[in-house]
Formats: structure tokens, C-alpha cells, sequence
């Protein structure tokens, strides 16, 4: 069984599984509940000065049936005291001296800062979050994501912090900019000990279509909120590999954005993430979902050979590679399992009205026949030399494993689109011509 521990930054926990900075996250007894299940760390939510929130406060977008692909809110930071939150952290700190604790932190003048960071510390948190990214309600006030889409704001302030900070500092950083990785050069600039990101996505997930007002509304009105889930997760881990490919970053990674599964938690960390923060899963399926994805992450590591999960931070990082360095020369084709196939033919109405118009409905004869098929009914061929390899076809097939792409021999040597222009500058090819 694989070593399932980490150390980010300096703080160490059991796991890299950490409950993210947000609803799951505002209480004791909620710490106390995540430890039980199985959680290695808690954000706690984000502490400040205490806000006043409204009702409603949520939104979701959801695809066919199910649920929750997304989540939006316009929910602010904690709503309770200081002195309550930095109590209960204590009360958790002592509870539970293995587990990583951290807090969460915005407030707005640089004496603040120094306070709440040395209050962070007084009450035996492990380390400090920078909330920079909060979308609605606080960047209205000069802090959240108005401070994290300005990098040289972002540096002052961690700046400041860092003057105080005697625990290790995580700086979150906003999506809601052109380049997250300025943003993370600026955290590193100013000596910030780790980032994490994502935090949520300026978002309105729907319009309700009665009153003619975005949910979630209050008394008739409403505000673009921070969307998370499931639907966000591309767009973290995009913005995670970019830090962690950027030689002026090179800050330890807590990953955030989509995680429900062991799966997302794996790729995370193979594209760079140490931990990995789970907020919207928890509000949806409990703290419980934990467990699964321990179990999942030991066997994944085992199967890779792997003793410690810190062996997979990382490792996907250097195959992403600029779309010029890709070889035009490598083919891949699809491949159809007709002991599979149901006979939808979805596969070809997509490639049909959708793609390349690679793939033909013929007689059945000489085909197995899959579960559910019709006798006699036309099934789909893959017109092979005219198959581009797009992916399509086995993207949109509803049976696991039915659609296969294939890696097929060209016979021709690796060429890229830099390494063809420079043969055509030089005269060494000529140019191919379009497609007609």
C-alpha cells in the first residue's frame, strides 16, 4: 500500500485530500466530522471581517439527469466572528495534531493583515490561505479577486503578510485573469510558500425564465456569482499545469477545481498539484466521498509501481507541449467492437453531420452482433483511409470501451508544424497543398 502522506510547503498531513476554504469548512464540529471520515487537512472557511449574507445564495447548472455539474453562489466570506473562528480552530488544532489545518484569510489594510496572520498562528493553525480570488461581494470591497487580477496589488499584499508570517503561507489564486501564472510569479516574487488554485468563475448559471432574473435572486434582483463543480474542472487543471510548468513559479501547488473522484484527485497531482481541495463533491455526496477516494488513489499508486503519492506530483507536467512541437505525421484511427455495439449509430450520425464523414452504415453481414442489436439493421464502418482520427465517433458512443482509437504505422518520419516550416523556408519540401 502506498504512503498516502504528504508535506506542501512545510505542512504536512495524512493525505493530500484537504476540504477547500467554503461552506463544508465554516465550523468545529464540520472539522471534527471531516477528520472522522477520513480528510487529511481543512481550509477553514475564509475568515475577516464579518460579512452579512443573503438569501438565496445558490445556483446550479445540471445536464440531463444529473445534477450539480456546476455550482454557483453568491455567498460571501465567514459570518461569524473572529474570535469564534480562531477559538474553534484551536479546539480542532488540539483535537487532531496530525492533520492539517489551515486558515483562510482576507481582510483589506496592511496592519490587518499583520494581526490576522499572527492570529492564525497564536491559535495553532499549520499554515495561512490568501484568499485572493473571491468573485462578488468582497472584490466590490477592494479585496477577493480585485486583488488577485492585479498581480502588483497580489505582491504587495502577500508582502505584507510575509512580514508577519511565522507559518507557512498559500496564496489561492482568481481564474478570472488573462495569465494565471503572473499572477502566481507575483505570490513567489513576494515570498509566498505555496499557491493554490482554482478559485471559483464569474458565472450565471441560469435565468429564471417567470420573473426574467438570474438565480439565484433576491427580492427580484440578482449578481453574477463564483461557479464551481464538476464543469470547472478543465479549466483548473489548465491553469494548474501552467504554473507548474513555469520556470518563475515553481511554487508548490494545492489544486482546486472539480475534484469528486480519485481519478480527478490523480490527475491533479500528476499535472503538478501536492494536495488537492474538494468543496462542491462534499456539498453534494458528504464527507464520506473521502473514503473512495483513498481506496482509489492506494490502488492507482500500486498498479503504477508508485510507494508514495509524491512520486505522482508532477508527472504529466512535461508532456504538455506547444501545438507546434505535436507530429503531423502520427495517425490514429477508430475502431469499432461489433460485440459492443448496440446499434444507436450515434457514431455515425455524429461523424456525419458533425466531423469528417468517415464512417458508413452497412449490411450487418459478417459483423457479430452486440447486445440490443436489431437483426438486419445497417451497423457502422469506419472508412479508414479517410478517417482523421478526431476522437468523435468514440467520445459521443455511449458503451464503454466500443470505440477504440488505434495508433496505425504512416511510415513517415516525425515532423512537426515548426520543423515543415522550416523545411519549406529552406527549400527543402514543398508546401502541402489544402484539402480540396
Amino acid at each position: 500500500m502506498a504512503d498516502l502522506s504528504i508535506n506542501i510547503a512545510g505542512i504536512k498531513s495524512p493525505n493530500p485530500f484537504w476540504v477547500a476554504s467554503g461552506p463544508p469548512a465554516n465550523t468545529a464540529y464540520q472539522a471534527h466530522r471531516a477528520f472522522d471520515a477520513g480528510w487529511g487537512g481543512v481550509v477553514w472557511k475564509t475568515i475577516g471581517d464579518p460579512v452579512v449574507n443573503v438569501s438565496s445564495r445558490y445556483s446550479a447548472l445540471n445536464s440531463g439527469t444529473t445534477r450539480m455539474v456546476g455550482l454557483n453562489n453568491i455567498e460571501l466570506i465567514s459570518d461569524r466572528s473572529p474570535e469564534t473562528n480562531f477559538r474553534e480552530i484551536a479546539e480542532v488544532k488540539k483535537r487532531w495534531p496530525n492533520h492539517a489545518v489551515i486558515a483562510s484569510l482576507m481582510v483589506d489594510t496592511r496592519e490587518r493583515w499583520h494581526e490576522f496572520v499572527k492570529r492564525s498562528a497564536d491559535c495553532g493553525a499549520d499554515g495561512i490561505e490568501l484568499n485572493f480570488g473571491c468573485p462578488h461581494g468582497m472584490c466590490e470591497r477592494g479585496m477577493g479577486s480585485a486583488v488577485g487580477q492585479q498581480p502588483a496589488v497580489a505582491e504587495k499584499i502577500v508582502s505584507w503578510v510575509m512580514e508577519a508570517a511565522t507559518i507557512p503561507v498559500i496564496v489561492k489564486l482568481t481564474p478570472n485573469i488573462t495569465d494565471v501564472t503572473a499572477a502566481a510569479r507575483a505570490a513567489k516574487r513576494a515570498g509566498g510558500n505555496a499557491i493554490s488554485l482554482i478559485n471559483t468563475i464569474n458565472s450565471i448559471t441560469q435565468v429564471n425564465l417567470d420573473n426574467l432574473c438570474p438565480e439565484p435572486f433576491v427580492g427580484g434582483l440578482s449578481s453574477h456569482g463564483g461557479y464551481c463543480g464538476p464543469a470547472v474542472k478543465p479549466i483548473a487543471l489548465n491553469m494548474v499545469q501552467s504554473c507548474a510548468a513555469d520556470p518563475d513559479v515553481r511554487l508548490p501547488i494545492s489544486g482546486i477545481g472539480g475534484v469528486q473522484t480519485w481519478r480527478d484527485a490523480a490527475e491533479f497531482i500528476a499535472l503538478g498539484s501536492t494536495s488537492v481541495q474538494v468543496c462542491t463533491a462534499i456539498m453534494h455526496y458528504g464527507f464520506r466521498i473521502v473514503a473512495d477516494m483513498k481506496d482509489g488513489l492506494n490502488d492507482y499508486l500500486d498498479s503504477k509501481g508508485m510507494k508514495s503519492v509524491m512520486e505522482l506530483v508532477g508527472k504529466a507536467v512535461p508532456t504538455l507541449q506547444k501545438w507546434e512541437t505535436l507530429d503531423l505525421n502520427y495517425k490514429r484511427i477508430a475502431k469499432i467492437d461489433y460485440n459492443k455495439c448496440i446499434g444507436c449509430n450515434l457514431c455515425y450520425i455524429a461523424c456525419e453531420d458533425g466531423a469528417h464523414q468517415a464512417i458508413a452504415l452497412v449490411p450487418p453481414n459478417g459483423h457479430g452482433l452486440g447486445p440490443g442489436r436489431v437483426p438486419g439493421k445497417p451497423v457502422p464502418e469506419i472508412k479508414e483511409h479517410e478517417c482523421v482520427g478526431c476522437n468523435l465517433c468514440s467520445l459521443v458512443c455511449p458503451v464503454d470501451n466500443c470505440i477504440n482509437m488505434t495508433t496505425i504505422p504512416t511510415g513517415r518520419e516525425h515532423m512537426s508544424w515548426s520543423e515543415y516550416q522550416g523545411r519549406v523556408a529552406r527549400g527543402e519540401m514543398q508546401p502541402i497543398p489544402p484539402h480540396p
